[in-house]
């Protein structure tokens, strides 16, 4: 198990049954990356990802 995955499984466990919006999640990210700015180029190619998922190019 990464570390990661603790963070992963705890908002899983506290969140998984909510239903938010894709807008909602970017609000977050962005306030997330305006209080802590050292994490800008991780969440900047965690959000390019998931926006590319679907793209057949990518893979």
């Amino acid at each position: 198990m990464y570390f990661t995955d603790r963070g992963i499984e705890e908002l899983e466990k506290r969140r998984g049954e909510e239903d938010v919006t894709l807008a909602f999640v970017a609000e977050r990210l962005r306030e997330f990356v305006d209080l802590n700015p050292e994490f800008e180029t991780p969440i900047e190619r965690f959000a390019t990802w998931l926006a590319r998922l679907d793209d057949e190019d990518d893979e």
